[in-house]
C-alpha cells in the first residue's frame, strides 16, 4: 500500500469526538510541528510525527515536502446560495446609501430580482455560473460546499435549481450538498396570498423535491416580512416528514425566536443569528443545534456581528460560512470569513479553525467524512502560505492558500513547487 506522504508540515487540526465541538472545547486544536500525513486512494491512513508516519508508509510511498507550511483540514462552507443567474450591484449601491435590506425586498427587489433572472435562465447558464463560483471557492480552500435553491419559488424552477446543483457536484472538485430553500421569499404572484404559497410548499413542492432525491435539507427564511415562526414550523415539519432535515435562516434582522424554533425542531443548524436572544442561544445549546455564523453578511449589510463569544460561553457549537449570494454577501472566500471571525467577532484562531472545518462539517451531517485530519477521513487538506493558521487572518485580502488537496489530489495551487 504505497500512497503519498506529505512531510515537513506544521499540522493544525481539531480532533473529532463524533459531534461538533461546543463552548470551551471549540478552542482545542491539535498542533504538530514537523508532522506528516499519509494518504492512499483519497483516504487518510496516518497523521503524526514525520519519522513515525514514514516508517508506517514504507519505502515505496511518494514523498511531498510541505516545506514547513501549515497544514489544515479542507475548509467546509455550510451555507451558500451560489447557484444564481445575475449579480445585484445596483442594490449594493442602494444599501451603502442607507436603504435597508428588507425595504429593498418589500419594493419587489432583493431575492425577487434573483428569482426573475433564474426563472429566465437555462440550466446551462446556471451551471456555468455555479461552476465558476465553485472554482473560486476551491482556490480559497473550500473543499466541501453546501448550495441552496431558493431563487425559483415555484415547483418547476426549484427542481431546476436542484438539478443544476446536482450536476455541479458531478463536475466540480468539491463535495456538494444540496438544500431546498423554496421558502426563501413569497413570490410576486403570491404576494397578497402568502398562505397559498405556504400550502403550495407543503402540498406540492416538498413532496416533489423529496421524490427528486437531490436535496438533503429543507431551509426557511424565518424573518419579519418573509415567513412567520408559525409558517416556518409548518414548512419544516412537512420537510422532516419527507426526509428533509431542517435548517433555518433565523433571527437575522429581527428576533422572532427562530433560534428557539430550531432547538424545538432539533434542526441541524440555525444560521445568521445577528439578532438572536440569550434565551434562544441557551435553547440551541441544550438541543445541540449548530450555530452557523455569516460574518461577511454582517460586513456587507453594515450590521453588528453575531454574538459569537456569548454563544461559546453558553456552550453552543459555532460554525462559519460565506453565505455567498448575489445580494447581501457576494463572497466566495472562507479565508475572508475566517479573518472576519477573528478580527471582528472575537474568535481565537483555534476557535475559527474549528468553526470553518469540523463544526461546519457537522452542520452538514458530514463530520464522519471531512472536517479534521484523522485516519479514515477523506484526504481533504490545505497547505497555507505560512507556518500557522494565523496567516489566514494576517494576509487580509490575499489568498493564504499555497495548495488545496481534495481526496489526496492537488486541486488548486498558487505554488509551482507543490
Amino acid at each position: 500500500m504505497p500512497g503519498t506522504v506529505h512531510i515537513n508540515a506544521n499540522i493544525h487540526t481539531p480532533l473529532d469526538p463524533g459531534r461538533a465541538l461546543a463552548g470551551s472545547e471549540q478552542g482545542r486544536v491539535m498542533t504538530l510541528a514537523r508532522g506528516a500525513l499519509w494518504h492512499h486512494r483519497g483516504v487518510i491512513k496516518a497523521v503524526g510525527p514525520q519519522e513515525e508516519v514514514l516508517s508506517r508508509a514504507g519505502d515505496d510511498a511518494e514523498i511531498i515536502d510541505c516545506q514547513g507550511r501549515a497544514m489544515i483540514p479542507g475548509l467546509v462552507d455550510p451555507h451558500t446560495h451560489m447557484c444564481f443567474a445575475q449579480t445585484r450591484e445596483k442594490e449594493f449601491s442602494e444599501r451603502i446609501q442607507g436603504v435597508p435590506y428588507l425595504e429593498i425586498l418589500k419594493r419587489g427587489g432583493g431575492i425577487l430580482n434573483s428569482v426573475d433572472s433564474v426563472r429566465k435562465a437555462s440550466r446551462e447558464d446556471l451551471l456555468k455560473t455555479t461552476l465558476e463560483h465553485l472554482d473560486l471557492a476551491l482556490a480559497h480552500g473550500s473543499t466541501t460546499v453546501e448550495i441552496k435553491s431558493g431563487y425559483g419559488l415555484d415547483t418547476e424552477n426549484e427542481l431546476k435549481m436542484l438539478s443544476v446543483i446536482e450536476l455541479a457536484g458531478q463536475k466540480a472538485s468539491q463535495d456538494i450538498v444540496a438544500t431546498f430553500l423554496g421558502a426563501h421569499a413569497i413570490p410576486r404572484e403570491k404576494k397578497d396570498r402568502p398562505e397559498e404559497y405556504v400550502d403550495l410548499l407543503i402540498d406540492e413542492m416538498i413532496p416533489k423535491v423529496a421524490e427528486q432525491g437531490i436535496a438533503k435539507f429543507a431551509d426557511v427564511f424565518c424573518e419579519k416580512g418573509v415567513f412567520t415562526k408559525e409558517q416556518s414550523k409548518r414548512i419544516l415539519l412537512a420537510g422532516k416528514k419527507h426526509g428533509l432535515l431542517p435548517k433555518l435562516h433565523a433571527d437575522e434582522v429581527h428576533d422572532l425566536g427562530g433560534g428557539g424554533l430550531a432547538a424545538q425542531l432539533k434542526a441541524i443548524s440555525a444560521d445568521h443569528l445577528l439578532a438572536v436572544s440569550p434565551e434562544s442561544i441557551a435553547e440551541m445549546a441544550k438541543a445541540q443545534v449548530v450555530a452557523i455564523l455569516l460574518p461577511a453578511t454582517a460586513y456587507s449589510l453594515k450590521k453588528p456581528y453575531a454574538p459569537a463569544r456569548t454563544m461559546l460561553e453558553a456552550g453552543l457549537a459555532v460554525a462559519l460560512a460565506t453565505d455567498c449570494n448575489p445580494g447581501s454577501s457576494y463572497v466566495l472566500s472562507m479565508a475572508f470569513v475566517f479573518g472576519l471571525a477573528v478580527m471582528q467577532m472575537g474568535l481565537s484562531l483555534e476557535e475559527a479553525l474549528t468553526a470553518a472545518t469540523l463544526n461546519a462539517a457537522y452542520a452538514l451531517n458530514l463530520g464522519h467524512k471531512v472536517g479534521s485530519l484523522e485516519p479514515g477521513k477523506q484526504a481533504d487538506f490545505c497547505l497555507l502560505a505560512g507556518e500557522s493558521p494565523a496567516v489566514i487572518a494576517y494576509r487580509a485580502g490575499i489568498n493564504p492558500m499555497a495548495a488545496v488537496y481534495k481526496k489526496g489530489r492537488l486541486a488548486a495551487s498558487t505554488q509551482r513547487s507543490l
